[in-house]
């Protein structure tokens, strides 16, 4: 007999919901993870929608737009998202990591992502979010991390830290580096007692940092570097401390380093360079024996290393360099885990002079700068692994040992032997050895012979101030890496290589001055071109300024003074849309200078010297005119020429160095070296030429003048009084002219005016008097017969011939002016109230006598002003 169809029913509902509780019970055990919230994945698209994406906002080869996998998708989960992570068992979103994610825009206080209340990790590092920081943040009370480093635009309001301190009680890991924070450290942040990880280093804090954040119970990383305001001291530790990671460098910490700093058992890292500490080493650093980093340069620290540091058996990185330690070099024989040791400027010594066969580390950084060494130390010879090696300052003498040449040639990349008394190598060698050889200084020795030739690999070669002679190797040119080449200082001869042209690709400065090099100067500039710099001067080279620097678009200086080029003026310079510096003194340039046909009229020039020369005409007032770069003052961008540049090893290790240009220009009637070009410098020198007519006016325009030379030419007129408008003005040079009339009042404003010369002219008057004219001696005004006054010897006369006739102009209008004005008021006021007062006397004779005649016998003692007499 069949089943009834309610029983059926009955059993099917059974089944089914058999079926749902196992589906349940699956899905529970599997883990699966729940969809994240409706209106957390708004809040997370609202936030990308409030920022744009821009590739250069970060600056990390692995940056990418993580946001860029967000899409607006209904059943799209936000769980799923790149850089979101979610609760597994809420679904609500915890974490938020968008480091270096290409986002840009401001941080505003209504931004949707204070809205993800449950978040307990935030990082948005390294990318260019600006304003000040929300304090809305600190709703975000669940928050264990914060990373919100490497953004320079953000901004933490004075009482953040305060604010972080109060609201994120449960912050384990606060990372704010290169946060504009721009105040104190408050010791309420000494209160966070779960943080792990405090890192706040480039914020611009300032003041005594508070003792009690270096005792936290859970501190592990601590970073306050590059704060150069921030001062405190190291205090006493205990050994309960966690300490892996210390970093005060750059700071204004001060005293002596404890000897309970060897509790800290647990440190890894511990940098302190750049401070100001003093004393010993304690020896108890060598109980520090996890210690992998130590960074004890540039102090003020003293003594002997102690014995104990050879205990750190687990040292990789060592620089004490910049001190006053008596080094004994037999120490770091144990340490057999160090790869890069910095002892310069320190007094080393070699008990026993390590031989090749030595247990000694196999270096890759090495640096032994101004130790006095005397000889290449032998080893040396030891080691195949070296990636820098600096021995600059160390008066080794003789020539470079034959052995160096099998010293880790296929690693080295930087070499330094700077400031020695070394005369060649001992082994002649075509090219150096070295096959990945990027960086060799080599200046300041006494070489001989032509050229040492550097590998193609080359990038920075520099062999200035030596003895080298012959001309220029062509295979000089092969160099096609090079960014920097200087020769500059040796008695180099012949012509120019044509083949120089070939290195514009890459080079970025060529420096040939002060040798013996002739003939014309080649085309140094091809389609493509890098160079910024070149200084040709102090040489005999001959011919015209070459048209084909026109081509060089990315120059910023040109120095071709003391030659013998034979041209007029290069107008057409003006061009070059970067050019700030132009020194072509001492030549045979001739005739006037023209304007340029161009539109681009030398519109950064800061520098020009065209001294001693054979140019003539009248001074250049267009060109003055559009020399816009000279009529701005712009103190907040006050900076170095320089470029700086990063050389990166294949083990991923970097050297920076700072590219600097320098230059000699009269200041003050002296020859002075610029060994760095400050960007804020404005120099114009005309002297020793054949210009005639007068000054022009528009010379007051140019506002941001530090130097004027004027001098030796055949001007006239009168000194323009206009030059007041030149506020920055040091020095002003216009002697051995024919210039008349009297020295301008006006030019006492001239405050920052240290040097003032307008002798051999034709001026008269008195010599104008207080500021910096008081400081000016006899040789600033002397053959001019007509000046008197302080400091000449010659007193002047009457009143009259104690003003300069301008100013007495001056004077004389001003006086005669005022007497008919006040003559014409007491006219008036005499004729009205004659008139007035004949009025009220007749219509009001009695109260006219009442009050002002009867009865009134005091009111005489009150003057007109109603004051009391």
């Amino acid at each position: 007999m069949g089943l009834s169809f309610p029983l059926i029913i009955l059993i099917v509902r059974f089944v089914v919901s058999l079926m749902m509780f196992y589906l349940i019970l699956s899905a529970s055990s599997s883990g699966v993870q729940p969809l994240c919230h409706d209106d957390e994945r708004f809040a997370l698209l609202q936030f990308k929608e409030s920022f744009i994406i821009n590739q250069s906002a970060s600056e990390k080869p692995s940056a990418y737009p993580k946001v860029s996998s967000w899409k607006l998708d209904q059943i799209s989960d936000c769980c799923k998202w790149d850089g979101v992570e979610c609760n597994k068992d809420t679904g609500h979103v915890i974490g938020l990591d968008l480091s270096s994610s290409c986002l840009k825009g401001f941080l505003n206080s209504n931004n949707s992502l204070f809205r993800l209340a449950h978040l307990q990790n935030l990082n948005l590092a390294a990318s260019v979010f600006s304003g000040q920081i929300p304090t809305e943040i600190l709703e975000l009370s669940k928050l264990v991390s914060l990373d919100l480093s490497y953004n320079p635009l953000l901004k933490l309001q004075e009482s953040g830290l305060t604010g972080i301190a109060q609201n994120l009680t449960n912050l384990k890991v606060l990372y704010l580096d290169h946060v504009d924070i721009s105040s104190n450290i408050p010791n309420i942040l000494a209160n966070l007692s779960s943080l792990t990880n405090l890192s706040l280093s480039k914020c611009d804090l300032h003041g005594e940092f508070p003792v009690g954040i270096f005792h936290l119970p859970n501190l592990q990383l601590l970073y306050i570097g590059f704060n150069k305001y921030l001062t405190g001291c190291i205090p006493e530790f205990n050994r309960t401390s966690p300490l892996e990671s210390l970093e005060l460098a750059h700071t204004n910490f001060y005293g002596e380093l404890p000897d309970s700093i060897g509790n800290l058992k647990s440190l890894v890292e511990l940098s302190m360079r750049s401070c100001n500490f003093s004393g010993e080493i304690p020896s108890s650093l060598g109980n520090l024996t996890n210690l992998i980093d130590l960074d004890l340069q540039s102090n003020s620290l003293h003594g002997s290393i102690p014995q104990s540091i050879s205990r750190l058996v687990n040292l990789e990185t060592l620089r004490l360099d910049n001190n006053y330690f008596r080094v004994e070099f037999e120490l770091f024989l144990r340490l057999r885990k160090l790869v890069e040791l910095q002892l310069s400027g320190n007094n080393i010594s070699f008990i026993t002079n390590p031989s090749t066969n030595s247990t000694f580390a196999k270096f890759r950084i090495l640096l032994l700068a101004q130790c006095d060494l005397g000889e290449f130390p032998e080893f040396l010879r030891n080691q195949d692994r070296l990636e820098l090696l600096d021995l600059s300052g160390n008066k080794i003498h003789g020539q470079v040992p034959k052995w160096m040449g099998n010293v880790s040639i296929e690693t080295l990349w930087g070499l330094a032997l700077v400031g020695n008394l070394l005369t060649g190598f001992d082994q002649l060698l075509v090219v150096l050895p070295y096959l990945n050889l990027k960086h060799l200084m080599l200046d300041s020795n006494m070489l001989q012979g032509s050229v040492p030739i550097p590998p193609p690999s080359i990038a920075f070669y520099s062999v200035s101030n030596n003895r080298l002679a012959g001309e220029i190797p062509h295979l000089i040119c092969n160099l096609s890496l090079i960014t920097e080449l200087d020769l500059s200082s040796n008695n180099l001869s012949g012509n120019l290589p044509q083949c120089l042209g070939n290195l514009s690709a890459s080079l970025t400065k060529l420096d040939l001055h002060n040798n013996s090099f002739h003939g014309t100067i080649p085309r140094i500039c091809g389609e493509a071109n890098e160079l910024m710099m070149i200084d040709f001067s102090e040489n005999h080279l001959q011919g015209r300024v070459p048209r084909s620097l026109a081509d060089c678009t990315k120059l910023e200086a040109v120095n071709l003074g003391n030659n013998q080029i034979h041209d007029i003026f290069p107008s057409w310079l003006g061009i070059l849309p970067e050019l700030r510096i132009l020194i072509l003194r001492s030549n045979e340039l001739y005739g006037t200078i023209e304007s340029s046909d161009s539109n681009f009229d030398f519109p950064k020039l800061h520098v020009i010297d065209v001294s001693n020369n054979d140019l003539s005409g009248k001074l250049p007032s267009e060109h003055f005119q559009n020399w816009k770069a000279m009529q701005i003052v712009d103190v907040e961008s006050l900076k170095y020429m320089e470029e700086y540049q990063t050389l990166v090893t294949h083990s991923g290790n970097t050297m920076s160095f700072t590219n600097t240009y320098s230059m000699i220009i009269i200041n003050k009637g002296t020859e002075t070296l610029y060994e760095k070009v400050n960007g804020f410098l404005v120099v114009i020198d005309l002297s020793n030429n054949r210009f005639e007519g007068e000054i022009p006016d528009v010379v007051g325009n140019l506002k941001g003048l530090n130097l004027l030379n004027l001098s030796s030419n055949f001007l006239t007129g009168p000194i323009p009084f206009i030059l007041a408008n030149l506020t920055w003005l040091e020095a002003l040079d216009l002697s051995q002219n024919k210039l008349s009339g009297a020295i301008p009042l006006q030019l006492t404003e001239l405050t920052f005016l240290s040097y003032f010369n307008v002798s051999h002219n034709r001026l008269k008057g008195p010599i104008p008097s207080g500021k910096q004219f008081d400081t000016f001696d006899n040789s600033s005004f002397s053959e001019n017969p007509e000046l008197c006054g302080n400091p000449l010897s010659k007193k002047c006369g009457n009143l009259e011939d104690s003003v300069p006739p301008s100013s007495r102009h001056n004077l004389e209008f001003s006086f005669e002016f005022g007497w008919k004005v006040v003559a014409i008021g007491y006219g008036c006021g005499f004729l009205f109230g004659a008139v007035f007062g004949q009025i009220v006397i007749t219509k009001k004779y009695g109260w006219f006598m009442k009050t002002f005649v009867v009865g009134q016998p005091n009111r005489r003692r009150v003057n007109w002003r109603g004051r009391r007499n």
